[in-house]
């Protein structure tokens, strides 16, 4: 197959295929990069990045988690930071992609220092759990040195992420939870997809729709779309952290970030809904977007008040 077949429009089966074989293409929007991005938006000049190797599951010798730190000196500080994970449908994305590195300079610019974290994709006969292993790496190795890497305690890091990472971030709150483990300060979700049917925000799955073919892939087994470390909307939320949830107007995914938020209200959780008019899925992964900044703002508000 070539490798300008746009493997988007491939089924999910031969696009995971294609994307193992070829790698991800290169994003052909010529503005995206780090030195556009500064000059579009001046008041990210002073943000300082540094590239993380942390060591995955099972420690020394696994595989490491790529992460990168945002800190901005100049910046008042909020008192709070965040541990972010992009999305990617589980198969793509990377720290370079806006949803990534633009969202945590937006966000370090405001005075939260920001770890955005990759993880490992599911191709091949990769699946679940090993992408979540790897977002808990990245926040035990976030909340074992929050001094060193934010200035702040463990207590006041927030874990978030959007779509995928959105999944990932929840699913490892309810494995932290149910480790005993402390959970993080709070949990931001943007277009989260916590159900194996996010369109319907349900259990039952139809597995020749591309939803329904990505969450098997994620999972890994028809067995594996029951687990509640997977998919937290099958499992309690009690224990759960103050959430912010992100939903879009126009997006497929709403009713599953909605039904989850109802969840975590029911439980009494402390949570935030903000529903992002005129917004589609992945409209953080694009600068341009009208209703991009907006979003953003509303996560720096709730994580600077989040307790």
């Amino acid at each position: 197959m070539s490798d300008t077949v746009d493997f988007r429009t491939l089924p999910i089966t031969e696009a995971v295929r294609w994307l193992a074989e070829h790698g991800e293409p290169v994003d052909p929007r010529p503005d995206i990069d780090d030195a556009s991005l500064r000059r579009r938006f001046p008041h990210l000049d002073s943000v300082e990045t540094w590239e993380i190797r942390i060591d995955g599951a099972g420690g020394n010798g696994c595989r490491l988690v790529p992460a990168r730190l945002y800190r901005d000196a100049s910046a008042q500080a909020s008192g709070r930071a965040l541990v972010w994970v992009h999305g990617g449908a589980f198969i793509g994305g990377h720290l370079d992609m806006p949803e990534s590195h633009w969202v945590a300079l937006e966000l370090a610019a405001r005075g939260i220092p920001v770890l955005a974290v990759d993880y490992i994709k599911c191709l091949g006969d990769v699946h679940f759990p090993e992408p979540s292993d790897d977002v808990l790496a990245a926040w035990r190795h976030a909340a074992t040195h929050a001094e060193e890497l934010f200035g702040v305690p463990a207590a006041s890091v927030v874990l978030g992420g959007a779509s995928a990472g959105g999944n990932l971030t929840a699913g490892a709150v309810a494995r932290l939870r149910d480790a005993g483990e402390q959970v993080p300060g709070g949990l931001a979700l943007v277009y989260p997809v916590v159900h194996p049917n996010g369109p319907a925000a349900s259990d039952e799955v139809d597995l020749d729709s591309p939803h329904g073919g990505l969450a098997l892939n994620f999972a890994g087994t028809p067995q594996g779309l029951a687990d509640p470390h997977a998919f937290a909307a099958l499992g309690p939320v009690e224990g759960f952290p103050p959430t912010i949830v992100v939903v879009c107007e126009l997006d497929d995914l709403r009713p599953s970030g909605e039904a989850f938020a109802a969840m975590l209200q029911d439980a009494g959780i402390p949570t935030a809904l903000h529903l992002e008019a005129g917004a589609g899925h992945g409209h953080i992964n694009e600068p341009a977007d009208p209703t991009a900044l907006p979003t953003i703002e509303a996560l720096a508000e709730w994580i600077r008040v989040a307790s």
